[in-house]
C-alpha cells in the first residue's frame, strides 16, 4: 500500500475529522465558504479537478465524460458570475454512474429541494436557480492559471464531513504526515479523557498541558512498563 492509500485508509477507518486533519495540516486547508448540502456525510478519497467557466458549464461536461471511479469531484468556478454550475442531473451522473466518492463545488448549485430528497454527498457555496449555459465557453481562462491548479488539486486528498472541506496537498501526503494524523489522534484522545474522567479545565488541559507533567499517566498512554 503506497502512502497516499495509507493516509486515505487510516482517516477512513478512524473518521478522522476535518477539525483533525486541519490540526495536522497546523491549522490550514480548509476550503473557505464551502459546505455541505447533507448532514451525516464523511467522505475522504483523491481529487479529480475540473472547472468551469464564462458562465458555461460546457467544460464540466467535457472532463467528466469517463471521469474515474471512487474520486471526490473537486470543481472550480472561473467568471461564472453566481451561476449554478450544475445541479440534479450531473450530480446524479458523477454519484451513481461514475461512482465518484463525493462532490466539492468552489461556486452554486441548482435543484436544492433534489439534491437534499437524494441526501448525495455533496459540498458547496450556495444555490442559484440561475444556471450556467450549457454553450461552448469563448473566454477561457488562462492556461498557465489552469495548470497551476490542476497542479495544486489534482492527485490531492479531499476530506470531507458536517464541518466543511479539508484538502491535504501533495507535499503533505507523506510518512510524516501520517505519524502527525496519529499524533493528533492521541491527542484528542488525552483531551477528553482529562477532561471526563480527571476533572481538569480546559486549560489545564489545551494551555498549560498538565497531563505532559503527569509520568504515570504518559506511561501508560504510551503503553510503557
Amino acid at each position: 500500500m503506497n502512502i497516499k492509500d495509507k493516509i486515505i485508509d487510516y482517516i477512513k477507518k478512524n473518521r478522522v475529522s476535518t477539525t483533525e486533519v486541519a490540526d495536522a495540516l497546523g491549522k490550514t486547508g480548509a476550503v473557505e465558504k464551502v459546505k455541505p448540502i447533507n448532514k451525516g456525510h464523511f467522505k475522504v478519497g483523491i481529487i479529480k479537478w475540473v472547472f468551469a467557466c464564462d458562465e458555461s458549464n460546457w467544460t464540466v461536461h467535457e472532463q467528466i465524460k469517463d471521469i474515474e471511479e471512487s474520486h471526490i469531484v473537486f470543481v472550480d468556478v472561473f467568471g461564472c458570475g453566481g451561476r449554478a454550475v450544475f445541479g440534479e442531473l450531473v450530480s446524479k451522473y458523477l454519484l451513481l454512474y461514475r461512482q465518484s466518492e463525493g462532490i466539492v463545488v468552489r461556486g452554486n448549485m441548482r435543484d436544492a429541494a433534489s439534491l437534499l430528497r437524494q441526501n448525495w454527498p455533496i459540498w458547496c457555496e450556495g444555490f442559484n436557480p440561475v444556471g450556467c449555459f450549457n454553450t461552448k465557453p469563448i473566454a477561457l481562462p488562462d492556461k498557465a492559471l489552469l495548470e497551476q491548479y490542476r497542479e495544486k488539486y489534482d492527485g490531492s486528498i479531499a476530506v470531507c464531513d458536517d464541518c466543511g472541506v479539508v484538502i491535504i496537498p501533495k507535499e503533505n501526503i507523506t510518512e510524516s504526515f501520517l505519524k502527525a494524523l496519529y499524533r493528533i489522534e492521541s491527542q484528542e484522545d488525552i483531551w477528553f479523557d482529562r477532561l471526563d474522567h480527571y476533572k481538569e479545565n480546559t486549560f489545564d488541559i489545551v494551555c498549560d498541558k498538565k497531563y505532559l507533567s503527569d509520568k504515570d499517566y504518559m506511561r501508560r498512554e504510551k503503553n510503557e512498563p
